[in-house]
């Protein structure tokens, strides 16, 4: 009997640090939007982000119609990208929260992006599906 308990408390904590199939399905859909960025495809934005989503960065607060807008405009040239040092945190069960770094070399209008960046976005899960709520970054001090 205590063999069975100490190898049950033993086990425990692997059980608990099982991976959570979401993490890989959302890093996916973050990727995917890197791409999409590059690409200048606003019309993968218009279902990535949700109709209330949020964008905060370094030039203030904006919404899914602005992201969409200058997505589509052409205004933003994206050289290259990297994106790596994952980290997912299950919020409820029908929200998640993805950090990382973010590694760019873009213009926008001719202004360089910063970067790095340490970035955050928050998904939830709307009407059955996974959608962006809040994307926020940060610049990596050099």
């Amino acid at each position: 009997m205590k063999i069975a308990a100490v190898a049950c408390i033993a086990l425990f904590p692997l059980a608990a640090l099982a991976a959570d199939p979401l993490e890989d399905e959302l890093i996916a859909m973050e990727k995917a939007s890197w791409v999409a960025w590059k690409a200048h495809d606003s019309k993968f934005y218009e279902t990535f982000l949700s109709d209330d989503h949020l964008e905060i960065h370094g030039m203030g607060v904006g919404a899914k119609g602005g992201v969409v807008t200058l997505v589509a405009s052409g205004a933003c040239n994206v050289e290259s990208y990297t994106v790596d040092h994952w980290e997912f945190r299950r919020l409820s069960p029908d929200s998640a929260l993805l950090n990382y770094r973010a590694e760019q070399r873009t213009t926008c209008a001719g202004v360089p992006v910063p970067s790095p960046v340490r970035a955050t976005s928050v998904f939830a899960r709307r009407d059955g599906r996974w959608v962006n709520v809040l994307y926020q970054h940060s610049a990596v001090p050099k």
